[in-house]
């Protein structure tokens, strides 16, 4: 999906609008949330006119107006989400705990140079809650984490306004910040500061992902057509904290680690020979480590003909339950024990793979081997 992230395509480089496909009543219960860029800090201002929708915001006479929160950059905050998709509960929280969104910056959008938000304004739509935070939430944010931002990772920039009721008294309060989000684009709860946890976007072991035509992964039951099934995450980190390696150390802890990784998946080396599945692992590039991404992927996958097979079942219930481009892993040629059990195993589609490039569906080659 990235040109950063071995497994984000290009469509996914982007500053997302935060809650853009929540349901309409999440949206209506806090105002809209989105992934626009902001820029001031202060607090918002009104008057006790009638909307150009009817309703009343409020008089500076009545003095300040209070904000629909007191968070500001460095806070945490969450909310919960209902089945049918309303949000409730807005609150700061520590972000040590479970939450959906680090602030960054605390604008004012009255203090925009323009009448556009007074106190007669309509909160912006969706259109334009993306220019804002382009305009307002980018540059702050990219700031607030000293340049520490991996724009294909997991954490992606967005913003906030207040609830309706808040804007119709005057509420002009924009929060810009952080935040992740799943297939949909609905917030999900991360733990720690983005500045000190691993941006990168990796999947769980034991799922399988699926490449779209437009090579765009997607995580689906291993049940369904799929080309990875996830074995280990690897933190490059623990193996290079001194900073970026070079391309042949790296491939060769990757090769080495993915393999027995993906031999302890299967329950050894024998399991995965006869499996007919090979190792495979996801690529790192300096520009995402030095912003603050450290992990790859090791999975399973099938080649045939230079292109990902499609699999269906997990590898991890055994052979029996795989089926590979609708039939049934091939036969293995019979072999002698092997003395080193920690050898790489055989076969003609069971050597490991770097991901030297975004992944390929089936009407794509796959990464040389």
């Amino acid at each position: 999906m990235s040109t950063s992230s071995a497994w984000r395509s290009a469509s996914a480089i982007r500053v997302v609008l935060v809650a853009a496909v929540a349901a309409a009543a999440f949206m209506a219960s806090y105002g809209l949330f989105s992934g626009e860029p902001t820029g001031t800090d202060s607090a918002a201002q009104g008057s006790a006119t009638p909307s150009a929708d009817g309703s009343q915001a409020a008089d500076p006479s009545e003095g300040e107006i209070a904000s629909f929160t007191t968070a500001s950059a460095g806070s945490c905050v969450t909310w919960d989400i209902a089945p049918d998709g309303t949000a409730t509960d807005f609150e700061q929280t520590s972000c040590d705990k479970p939450h959906r969104f680090e602030v960054s910056s605390r604008e004012d959008l009255s203090a925009y140079p323009t009448s556009e938000f007074g106190p007669n304004a309509k909160r912006p739509d969706i259109t334009r809650q993306n220019a804002l935070r382009d305009e307002l939430c980018e540059a702050p944010t990219v700031s607030y984490l000293n340049g520490k931002w991996d724009p294909n990772g997991r954490y992606d920039i967005a913003s906030i306004l207040p609830p309706a009721a808040s804007w119709e008294q005057g509420d002009r309060t924009l929060l810009c910040g952080l935040q992740t989000t799943d297939a949909n684009g609905v917030p999900q709860e991360s733990t720690g500061k983005v500045s000190e946890v691993d941006q990168a976007v990796v999947a769980k072991p034991g799922e399988c992902r699926k490449v779209d035509e437009n090579q765009v992964l997607s995580t689906v039951p291993c049940s369904e057509p799929h080309q990875m099934e996830t074995v280990s995450v690897i933190n490059l980190a623990e193996k290079f904290p001194d900073g970026y390696p070079n391309d042949e150390d790296m491939d060769k802890f990757l090769s080495e680690t993915c393999t027995q990784d993906a031999m302890d998946y299967l329950g050894g080396e024998e399991n995965l020979y006869q499996s007919t599945l090979q190792p495979f692992w996801g690529a790192m590039n300096r520009e995402s480590w030095e912003a603050g991404s450290r992990s790859v992927n090791c999975s399973l996958i099938h080649v045939n003909e230079g292109l990902f097979s499609t699999i269906t079942g997990s590898a991890a219930e055994g052979r029996d339950s795989l089926n590979i481009n609708g039939a049934p892993p091939t036969e293995q040629p019979k072999r002698n024990p092997l003395r080193n059990q920690n050898a790489q195993p055989g076969g003609e589609n069971s050597q490991p793979a770097g991901d030297s490039a975004v992944p390929a569906a089936t009407t794509a080659p796959a990464p040389a081997q």
